[in-house]
């Protein structure tokens, strides 16, 4: 297994059963979360009993997508307090140091940062022992793992209403049960709408060099037994350009208060396709995703991965020795070419500077 992580457990579930399977979870024995390096071949849950562990369960893409990773992240502080060997024994040392750890993993997805700066508030609003302590912090961190699936739901059920009683969608990346605490952004849109009783089926492009689409995307839906069908990332032109595509849904890792929205590579150019042949593009995403703190993405920082992702599929190399390969893990897409962002909170249009603000204050929108 390809960057396996140290001394975890692994064990394996049945998967037969539709549409059941939990993405993260914690558990006495410590972090549980699915392997997604793994699927669809194999369904190995992880047990993570350290800090370390999880951080690098994050960072190898064993759990990925934004609101998964701030769950995760949240679940390791916790577990640095139930669990601190080699850590400061001073609580407040021993906190930065945690949050350090969880903020070096992967810059681009804003629900980390998000997560760590909750955990942070409720450590200090903590005035107890060592165990209250490390029972508040578990406390909060299962919080952000319920409230995460039920914001899914919510974003679900407001996403839905946009969709036309039978809807042909377009996806790119993962955002679904798999990238979240469950249930989904993008394919909880899906999976609600499916469940108003729309007829929905989905193209996955498969989303180039880590195969979500192909991989987790089609996997969860096929769970559902939503059709679904796996593209190249090159073919959703052609689909276009035939008239078989009627709606774009994507997730977001971070949208800034303008509406520019940084998401997994090659999200941008379905935009643009979108725009060419008048389809609505939407972005779902909870309102932990929006970081009013930029006011456009030309500042989102895009995590540079690992070349090696690029130049080999499994073991064999397939691109030539000494060749230079680039690999962003993200691109931004300018607001102008997103129709509508769909949140827990109700669905934001331009000019997204006043509908995020508002809907991140609780205030709604019109």
């Amino acid at each position: 297994m390809n960057g396996q992580i140290a001394n975890c457990t692994l064990s394996t579930i049945s998967g037969n059963m539709r549409g059941m399977f939990k993405t993260i979870d914690w558990t006495d024995a410590g972090i549980v979360m699915l392997d997604q390096r793994l699927l669809p071949s194999e369904e190995l849950y992880l047990t993570l009993r350290t800090p370390q562990e999880a951080a690098d369960a994050i960072r190898n893409m064993a759990i990925r997508g934004a609101p998964a990773i701030g769950v995760a992240a949240a679940m390791g502080i916790a577990l640095g307090f139930i669990r601190g060997e080699g850590l400061p024994a001073d609580a407040a040392a021993r906190f930065e140091a945690l949050a350090g750890l969880f903020a070096a993993t992967r810059p681009t997805a804003v629900n980390l940062f998000w997560a760590i700066d909750r955990m942070r508030r409720r450590f200090e609003a903590e005035r107890g022992d060592a165990r209250s302590l490390a029972a508040s912090l578990r406390d909060e961190a299962i919080s952000i793992m319920r409230e995460d699936i039920e914001a899914n739901r919510s974003l679900g059920r407001f996403g839905a209403e946009l969709l036309p009683g039978e809807a042909r969608v377009l996806t790119h990346c993962n955002a679904g049960a798999l990238a979240t605490a469950g249930y989904g952004t993008a394919l909880g849109v899906v999976r609600a709408a499916v469940e108003s009783g729309r007829k929905v089926a989905v193209f996955a492009d498969e989303t180039r060099p880590f195969l979500q689409g192909a991989r987790l995307t089609a996997w969860e839906l096929q769970k559902d037994g939503i059709p679904v069908t796996v593209l190249s990332d090159g073919m959703a032109g052609h689909l276009f350009q035939k008239g078989l595509i009627d709606v774009c849904i994507v997730g977001a890792d971070r949208i800034a208060r303008n509406g520019d929205v940084a998401n997994k590579i090659g999200t941008y150019q379905v935009a643009v396709l979108a725009s060419v042949h008048d389809i609505p593009f939407f972005v779902a995403a909870p309102t932990s995703t929006v970081d009013l703190s930029l006011p456009t993405g030309a500042t989102i920082p895009i995590e540079e991965r690992s070349a090696a992702e690029m130049t080999h599929l499994g073991d064999r190399r397939i691109v030539p020795e000494g060749v230079a390969v680039i690999h962003p893990a993200f691109d931004v897409t300018p607001h102008r070419l997103v129709s509508a962002i769909i949140t827990e909170r109700g669905v934001a249009r331009p000019p997204y500077d006043e509908s995020l603000p508002s809907l991140c204050s609780g205030a709604g929108v019109d």
